[in-house]
């Protein structure tokens, strides 16, 4: 058993929402977003080297629901007051175009991405309900204006994913409250939890082409986080935070309080295997040890890189990292490619990603430790920003939004 796993075993547009759970309406304005004055003194660049990729930095400010995690009440608490906005900054660090949306809406997972052959910018709006995000995920031009808007098939979009496919598709999350016997993790016999659950659908046509459920495939007591949300009675053994696809198509699905990726059947939602967390498929080599992990996606056909939280709130484990993992499938071997962090030693309890850029670097979000940063293949850190508070993901681009 890994050092990990024993670890693990002790530790045991205008939206408006509605309404909370499934049903809940939604309403987007096809007016173009607004503008703001450029400058942000709150982006601070301290590393630009010139082996930084050039063009620009998509982000999302303010508290994201996806920082409201078990155990993660006290920090919180001691996070600074800041706007939501959907951001983009030059690699000097100067604002350049930025969405605030309405009072009381929150905005995550701002990025670039193709729909029908076209560049838009997409992200997550709406409200926290129960410790969960419930909203809806926007696609718009690149203009701003908003094109389409979707949810999870009936049920609110959660703010952890929303990622378009070059065949029309979107992959989203979701939580739904549900009722459960909790006493196999400590907790009450008649609880509540959340059941977390990817979705695909059919941009196009809004159609749900398939859905699967964390409850209805994974033991309770796998979770390693068998806590209650900040501000809230229920619980979140599972907490799905990434969905992507392998090169087969079948589903890659991270979740952090079970600390697992997994690699779903996309037809029949059957586990084909998971890497980490108390039942891996494969065994660890030397340093593949992660936990509480973020974006998990493939990097080549059998390499996975994962954001590697190593902290959740309760327990740290160690400092946070990107890891490059080979995964020989056949003798079921995981081995470490490269474990990469960031010279200040930072953690971040949740949030975090990292994307490749065209030059072989690799951007990191790297959470609730509030920095962003580029590294080149060696590892040099050829680019570092801070900012006032963390973003859940942040994602490079060789272009900005332009107003219409």
């Amino acid at each position: 058993m890994t050092r990990i796993a024993r670890n693990l075993r002790r530790a045991a547009a205008t939206l408006v929402v509605t309404s909370a759970g499934a049903g809940a309406a939604f309403t987007a304005s096809a007016a173009p977003l607004p503008t703001f004055p450029i400058g942000a003194p709150e982006y601070t660049v301290d590393v630009n080297t010139s082996a930084a990729t050039p063009g620009y930095i998509y982000y999302s400010n303010g508290v994201s629901a996806a920082a409201l995690v078990p155990g993660a009440g006290k920090a919180l608490s001691a996070v600074p007051a800041t706007a939501p906005a959907n951001i983009v900054v030059d690699k000097a660090g100067h604002e350049v175009w930025r969405y605030t949306p309405p009072a009381g809406q929150d905005v995550s997972n701002f990025r670039t991405q193709t729909y029908q052959g076209k560049r838009v910018l997409t992200w997550w709006q709406g409200g926290t309900v129960g410790g969960h995000g419930s909203g809806a995920d926007y696609i718009a031009d690149e203009h701003g204006t908003v094109i389409e808007t979707l949810d999870a098939g009936g049920t609110p979009s959660d703010v952890h994913e929303f990622r378009l496919t070059p065949d029309g598709r979107a992959l989203i999350t979701s939580y739904q409250e549900v009722e459960a016997d909790l006493s196999a993790i400590g907790g009450p016999k008649n609880g509540k939890m959340y059941d977390t659950v990817a979705t695909v659908i059919d941009v196009a046509t809004k159609r749900v082409l398939s859905r699967w459920s964390a409850a209805e495939h994974v033991p309770l007591t796998d979770t390693t986080t068998p806590g209650k949300l900040p501000g809230s009675d229920t619980y979140d053994p599972y907490h799905m935070n990434s969905i992507a696809l392998d090169t087969d198509g079948n589903l890659v699905i991270s979740m952090r309080d079970t600390s697992t990726v997994y690699d779903v059947d996309i037809h029949t939602g059957a586990i084909n295997w998971q890497l980490g967390g108390l039942h891996s498929t494969f065994d660890l080599g030397p340093g593949v040890e992660f936990a509480f992990q973020h974006d998990a996606e493939f990097a080549d056909p059998s390499t996975l890189r994962l954001f590697n939280n190593n902290s959740s709130g309760f327990e740290t484990l160690g400092v946070s990292s990107v890891q490059w993992i080979h995964l020989d499938r056949d003798n079921h071997r995981a081995t470490l490619v490269r474990n990469q962090t960031h010279p200040d030693g930072l953690t971040a309890f949740a949030m975090g990603d990292a994307q490749p850029l065209p030059n072989g670097n690799t951007l990191v979000g790297w959470g609730m430790a509030p920095h962003i940063s580029e590294f080149a293949p060696t590892g040099e850190m050829v680019y570092d920003a801070r900012l006032p508070l963390g973003t859940y993901r942040a994602f490079p681009a060789e272009w900005a939004p332009t107003p219409k």
